[in-house]
């Protein structure tokens, strides 16, 4: 069974959690690609994350909804070395780093109003326009 993944002091992926699976990995590398299974894939079963907020498992949800396989798991690759250890680190920083943006409970954005100026400028380009699309207008008798 995986390590636990530690994300925070509260938040844990626990090794159950964990599904690791070796591939050959594609590019460059010589023969060392066609020999060496160094591409891992981690498959999260987000479920069984523990001490995950319920507001911030939904933007987990959010989060991943792309990345998931047929049984609902995070799937998560990793191919950028030629080595298999350092792979697998690779997509435990993936994984970490994705339920650490979950936690982070996003800004409230405060609504605004356009400034004097920045309405002026839109204004000004809107008459400029209409006024170049006036110049395309056929002359009278011209068809």
């Amino acid at each position: 069974m995986p390590d636990p993944i530690r994300v925070s002091d509260a938040v844990t992926v626990p090794g159950a959690a964990l599904a690791l699976a070796f591939t050959r990995s594609s590019g460059p590398g010589g023969q060392n690609v066609n020999k060496v299974a160094s591409k891992v894939e981690l498959r999260v079963d987000l479920s069984r994350i523990e001490g995950l907020r319920e507001d911030a498992r939904r933007r987990l949800d959010a989060l991943t909804a792309s990345r998931r396989d047929a049984d609902g798991r995070l799937l998560v690759t990793s191919q950028r070395t030629r080595d298999q250890h350092r792979n697998l680190e690779d997509a435990r920083a993936k994984v970490r780093d994705l339920v650490a943006r979950a936690l982070r409970t996003p800004k409230r954005r405060r609504p605004t109003r356009a400034t004097a100026g920045s309405v002026e400028a839109r204004l000004k380009v809107k008459k400029r326009d209409s006024a170049v699309k006036k110049l395309r207008a056929n002359v009278r008798g011209e068809d």
